[in-house]
């Protein structure tokens, strides 16, 4: 990527955050991120609710407000119907309408795959953007979701789970991340970001890295969606997580405690994942209340933050 210069550019790709933002006054700037991905359910319409949630989710972790989105839509023409197509856009549709934003058009092509996604805008006051950089020593962390959601759908499509068994990681999945950004907005915290394909360790280590600093999780600490564990006992593992799981052997240490499974489940690549937020000690707790007031699907303190290499983290 070219390097920004422009002073009007407030974040880039520089410190991996979760999405771009562009100042247009002193009072106002622009906040854009894009996501789209394959199926992982095999309801249209809930394939459709998750993607939505998943890309309106860069847009609360910077702790701004959406205002419009556009559709991204890759579809085999030729051997799926379009009845299909359409309750994926229906299920996008009413997540954009129940986080209060407009959704305008979108792009579409053939695709042998289907894909299907969102380019969403958001405005934020410059003053009040949530990044990525802002973590201090003695931070606590606190997680707003339950983790698990890449082994359960891929648990799914091996038949290891039925689509029943499935439904509360579907509940989290398309729920957005509005509530946890009041709560952490109301609050007041140094930094946030979301939890989504590089897992809770991937994600965590590059808020660190990002704010010059290193990290603790508690293992027992990080709350599991129903079935989790299981499943990734039962060997329903996908690719991306296996690839997280490796590349931590950069940035992590496990504690001798820490077992195979509460390892991989650590690295489980999400979908539509939670908030995941270092906040002064002092205000840990008001954080906590504040995300059960808004009834977030978690409200845990999982860690904390440290001196130290910047990245490091430290299971135990």
């Amino acid at each position: 990527m070219p390097a920004a210069t422009d002073p009007r550019i407030l974040v880039d790709a520089a410190t991996r955050d979760d999405a771009a933002v562009f100042r247009l006054s002193a009072d106002r700037a622009i906040v854009a991120t894009v996501d789209f991905f394959t199926p992982i359910v095999d309801d249209p319409y809930d394939f459709g609710r998750i993607a939505a949630a998943n890309a309106f989710s860069d847009i609360y972790a910077m702790g701004a407000t959406p205002l419009f989105a556009l559709n991204l839509v890759g579809w085999p023409r030729e051997t799926l119907p379009y009845d299909l197509l359409g309750e994926v856009l229906r299920g996008g549709a009413d997540v954009a309408r129940e986080a209060g934003a407009f959704l305008l058009g979108g792009h579409s092509i053939d695709d042998p795959e289907p894909k299907y996604g969102m380019a969403v805008i958001g405005e934020v006051h410059p003053d009040r953007i949530v990044r990525n950089t802002g973590a201090r020593p003695g931070d606590t962390l606190v997680l707003t979701k339950p983790i698990g959601t890449g082994v359960l759908t891929t648990a799914l499509k091996r038949d290891f789970l039925s689509e029943a068994e499935l439904a509360p990681a579907v509940a989290v999945m398309t729920t957005l991340n509005a509530a946890a950004a009041r709560a952490m907005l109301a609050v007041g915290v140094h930094a946030a970001t979301d939890v989504t394909g590089f897992g809770l360790l991937g994600h965590l280590s590059s808020l660190l890295e990002a704010s010059g600093v290193a990290g603790e999780i508690t293992a027992p600490a990080v709350p599991l969606l129903p079935r989790a564990r299981d499943a990734a006992t039962r060997g329903a593992i996908p690719g991306g997580s296996q690839r997280n799981l490796a590349s931590l052997a950069e940035t992590t240490t496990f504690g001798g405690g820490v077992d195979e499974i509460t390892r991989t489940l650590l690295a489980d690549a999400q979908t539509s994942g939670g908030l995941l937020i270092a906040v002064a000690p002092d205000r840990a707790e008001a954080l906590v209340t504040a995300l059960m007031r808004e009834a977030t699907p978690a409200a845990a303190i999982v860690g904390r933050v440290v001196a130290g290499r910047p990245g490091r983290v430290a299971v135990g």
